[in-house]
């Protein structure tokens, strides 16, 4: 590796950034306990968060929210049907009160934790929590499509209702310290890879692909403006160009070896990245959302991380075929004002 890639890494790797406690908001303050309630009990978020939030020495950003209250949920999907049970007794071994509906669920909470494991009820499941006007964390993916993502934050939006959706390789600590680094100056480009299988019934970068494009999208930030796909039975190789005359590429992997990684291709040096981060980082942001009500990550992110994976799949359709990013939100949200209409009539 050159120097200057072996220089930049080993500034990455000696900045300390701790995204969950900088600037803590609720340092030396008296806080008002917050009930969490979870819906969808179906994935190994479920104990692992709960384990955070309910800890005894619970502190920073997590401190005084405890998870009371869940509400199993489920679907015929194979990820879903084949853990409910065992983590929704995991819950009540926990001394979580377990509730058969979500009104039940809203009736004992005061924020919300989105957990299911099918995106594809995400939408139906949402409408309800911010009717009730309670914040809520939506785990990914934030919905099955382009269309319900931006449909789940035109409603919050119209209720004054907090909502945000990430993945937790967003707040790695090598990540974060790419975004502020002197020494790898302005991101020009970037590469992340991961596993990335398929769902039916949703976009094929949606399922677990999500997780580095998110990485993708945290490097380079919002301005992608065309997708474009090359897919084999190995894996998928997605090239999209941003404003500025940048390039940006995600390897969703399918056979072989499959951890996460990146590269941040800088003004003035490379450095390849370590891109896993722990739930405690994901859940101290969820916890300062509950408390502040502002979002780590912002709506137009998140739609546009859907609406470049949508485009490839368009690409794929097209042969791989570069897709202007632009369209497929056009089309999207006027399905989604449809759609939006549809549910204010109830």
């Amino acid at each position: 590796m050159p120097r200057c890639a072996l220089f930049a890494l080993a500034s990455l790797l000696f900045i300390t950034t701790d995204v969950s406690f900088a600037d803590d908001p609720n340092r030396g303050t008296t806080l008002q306990p917050l009930r969490a309630g979870m819906i969808g009990l179906d994935t190994s978020h479920v104990p692992a968060f709960t384990k955070i939030f309910n800890a005894s020495d619970a502190g920073g950003d997590v401190a005084g929210i405890r998870v009371v209250v869940g509400y199993p949920g489920g679907t015929d999907y194979g990820p879903s049907k084949d853990r409910v049970a065992k983590f929704t007794q995991g819950m009540r071994d926990a001394g979580v009160e377990i509730v058969e509906t979500i009104p039940q669920l809203l009736e004992k909470c005061d924020v919300v934790l989105l957990e299911s494991v099918d995106g594809r009820i995400h939408l139906e499941e949402a409408i309800p929590v911010i009717l009730a006007g309670k914040p809520v964390f939506i785990d990914k993916p934030i919905a099955a499509s382009l269309v319900d993502a931006i449909v789940i934050f035109e409603l919050a939006k119209k209720h004054n209702v907090p909502v945000f959706s990430s993945s937790s390789l967003r707040f790695g600590a090598e990540v974060q310290a790419a975004l502020a680094s002197e020494t790898l100056g302005e991101i020009v480009g970037a590469e992340s890879w991961g596993p990335c299988d398929y769902q039916a019934g949703t976009p094929d970068l949606c399922f677990y692909g999500i997780h580095g494009v998110e990485t993708l999208f945290t490097l380079m930030g919002g301005g992608c403006t065309t997708v474009a796909r090359t897919q084999t039975a190995r894996g998928d190789v997605v090239v999209g160009t941003w404003t500025g005359d940048r390039i940006g590429t995600f390897r969703g992997i399918r056979k072989g070896s499959a951890g996460f990684g990146a590269v941040a291709f800088g003004s003035k040096s490379i450095a390849p990245l370590k891109t896993p981060a722990t739930y405690k980082d994901l859940c101290h942001q969820i916890g300062r959302f509950f408390r502040t009500g502002k979002p780590p990550v912002d709506a137009a992110t998140t739609i546009e991380i859907f609406a470049f994976m949508e485009a490839a799949d368009e690409s794929k359709r097209q042969g791989g075929k570069p897709v202007a990013v632009a369209d497929i939100l056009a089309k999207a949200r006027e399905e989604a004002a449809s759609k939006l209409a549809t549910i204010e009539a109830r």
